[in-house]
């Protein structure tokens, strides 16, 4: 009875409209009761990143900082001038969180993807001690993500994009700051970068982001599998530029373990404007999934006003 009031509460209050922050590049989860997101920070000047919790989705509240880039030592080891501190993945496996992350710059140095270790959702973390993958050879190492399988708990690392446009695929050893092994995949149809893995059902989903980050072909394509690994049935594009909103992508999808709903969190350019480079802050959204009878999901529209609402309720 006192949940459906909340719930009957939380529909008539004034809430938060998408977009519902600044940012980009956002990776979202649930751990324990709330949902967590760690996006690339908007306009930081430092080369950090943080932690941002929610209840339902509308609502998010900084957490602190978790990781700063001039506290770890091998990123100052390629002597550039400067660092960025880009597109982060969490993947919390065995009670603890596993926090990877893309340090820039892609040139003249090539980027890289750390890792570092927590025992919760805001840490503190331990940075693994070096790099875990080092771009060079027309490949740029960014836009790491881990997907552990419930089918058998196996992690499963994916990286790469951008000017290289190209995607690695990595099983995890035990350990999750380590490679077991590089799997050999075909490239998928229309990927850029920002690789994300979902499972429902029996079906792997593997979405991704086209086209040039700042202008309006930026748009979300994804291909599905029978197993983490592919190979790979491409299957559309299901988010992209409208009328009002240019560049939707590098997003993450999460599920409410309760209700069992499915939705994407990503990032855009608020503009009518189709032509690109677009410069200032881009905001982060959050949309219901819906999928149709076959498992393949069903084109997602944007939306201002009121965001999804969907607290976590175990």
């Amino acid at each position: 009875m006192l949940l459906r009031l909340l719930a009957a509460i939380a529909l008539i209050l004034p809430l938060p409209a998408n977009p519902v922050m600044d940012g980009a590049d956002p990776h979202a989860l649930v751990s324990g009761r709330d949902y967590w997101m760690y996006p690339t920070e908007a306009r930081s000047r430092r080369p950090i990143f943080a932690a941002y919790r929610s209840t339902d989705l509308r609502t998010w509240k900084r957490e602190g900082t978790i990781l700063d880039l001039d506290k770890v030592p091998w990123v100052k080891a390629d002597g550039a001038p400067w660092h960025g501190a880009w597109a982060p993945g969490m993947t919390e496996k065995g009670g603890k969180f596993y926090f990877y992350y893309s340090v820039g710059p892609q040139d003249p140095t090539p980027s890289r993807i750390g890792v570092a270790v927590g025992d919760s959702p805001t840490g503190p973390f331990t940075d693994s001690g070096k790099p875990l993958l080092t771009g060079g050879n027309g490949f740029e190492a960014i836009d790491p993500m881990v997907f552990v399988d419930p089918a058998d708990d196996r992690a499963w690392f994916y990286a790469g994009g951008s000017a290289g446009a190209t995607l690695r695929v990595f099983e995890m050893n035990p350990d999750m700051v380590s490679f077991k092994r590089e799997v050999t995949v075909k490239q998928p149809e229309k990927f850029t970068e920002g690789a994300f893995m979902h499972r429902r059902g029996k079906i792997y989903y593997l979405s991704y982001s086209h086209g040039k980050w700042n202008d309006s072909s930026y748009s979300v394509h994804y291909a599905t599998a029978s197993s983490p690994e592919g190979p790979w049935h491409y299957r559309g594009c299901v988010l992209e530029s409208d009328a009002k909103h240019q560049g939707p992508g590098h997003h993450s999808f999460v599920e409410n373990p309760s209700t069992k709903e499915w939705f994407i969190v990503y990032h855009r350019w608020e503009t009518a404007k189709k032509e690109g480079p677009f410069r200032g802050g881009r905001k982060i959204a959050v949309e219901k999934v819906d999928y149709d009878d076959k498992g393949l999901i069903k084109t997602i529209r944007m939306t201002d006003g009121k965001s999804p609402v969907s607290p976590v309720r175990r």
